[in-house]
C-alpha cells in the first residue's frame, strides 16, 4: 500500500481502536497490522502527537508478562476528533468512488 495512504488513515485507525478500549502501543500495532502493514516506529510518534494535542491520555497498568505497560485512553477531545475524521473519511471515499466509477 502507498505510504501516503497509510499516513493519512493511521490516525483514524488508532482513534477508532481507542474508542472501544484503552490499548498499549504494541497492541495497536498488532491490531492494525492485521489489515495494514505498519511498523512500531510508525505508531509511537503518532501516539505522542495525539497525547501532546490532548486527544489521548496515558496511564501505566501492571502486566503479567513483564514491566508495566503504557496504555492510551481517548479523551473527550479525541472522541470528537475521531467522529469528525470518520465523517470526513466516508465523505472522501464516496467522492473517490464516484471518480473511479464505482458508485452511482
Amino acid at each position: 500500500m502507498n505510504i501516503q495512504f497509510k499516513k493519512g488513515v493511521l490516525e483514524l485507525c488508532v482513534l477508532t481502536l481507542l474508542q472501544n478500549d484503552d490499548r498499549y502501543g504494541y497492541e495497536l500495532v498488532s491490531r492494525i497490522s492485521q489489515n495494514i502493514e505498519i511498523s512500531e516506529g510508525t505508531i509511537y510518534p503518532l501516539l505522542r502527537r495525539l497525547q501532546k494535542d490532548g486527544n489521548v491520555t496515558t496511564y501505566l497498568r501492571e502486566s503479567n508478562e513483564g514491566p508495566p505497560r503504557k496504555y492510551y485512553k481517548l479523551t473527550e477531545s479525541g472522541k470528537k476528533m475521531c467522529s469528525e475524521l470518520t465523517d470526513e473519511w466516508f465523505g472522501f471515499v464516496k467522492k473517490v468512488n464516484i471518480i473511479l466509477g464505482r458508485s452511482k
